[in-house]
């Protein structure tokens, strides 16, 4: 490995150090019914996002909750001995991408078949704080 390369990367792993996400893999609902759980959350502060969560009716919204924990749970682990009301948390981005498609085929009339995608996602959350702590 060269040396700019090798700096890059070094300058790739710190910036990683700085950020909290979790992520979600092939979660089997389509992409269009997350985003819609999704967009209710961006850029607000998490533990206003967990109640939003807790109380949408929407199935996706329960797993999105998980995640959405996963990621406070991660942050923690960076940041052990400072407190969570302190920090100022917020989520900064979250993203929905198209997962795994499984095809199926539903009888149709006249001897004819239709194609089923049941379509799965992947959900991205990254969270930060906007108080910088210094130890």
């Amino acid at each position: 490995m060269g040396s700019r390369k090798q700096n890059n990367a070094i300058k790739l792993k710190e910036a990683k150090k700085q950020q909290y996400s979790a992520v979600l893999r092939n979660c089997p609902t389509s992409p269009r019914k997350m985003r819609l759980v999704v967009d209710m959350i961006r850029g607000v502060e998490v533990n206003r996002a967990l109640d939003i969560l807790k109380f949408s009716s929407k199935e996706a919204s329960r797993k999105v909750e998980k995640l959405l924990l996963s990621a406070v749970a991660n942050w923690q682990a960076k940041n052990e001995g400072v407190r969570l009301e302190e920090s100022d948390l917020y989520v900064k981005e979250v993203f929905v991408d198209g997962g795994r498609m499984l095809k199926r085929i539903q009888p149709a009339p006249q001897g004819r078949a239709h194609r089923i995608r049941k379509r799965s996602n992947h959900v991205t959350i990254r969270l930060a704080s906007n108080n910088v702590v210094e130890e």
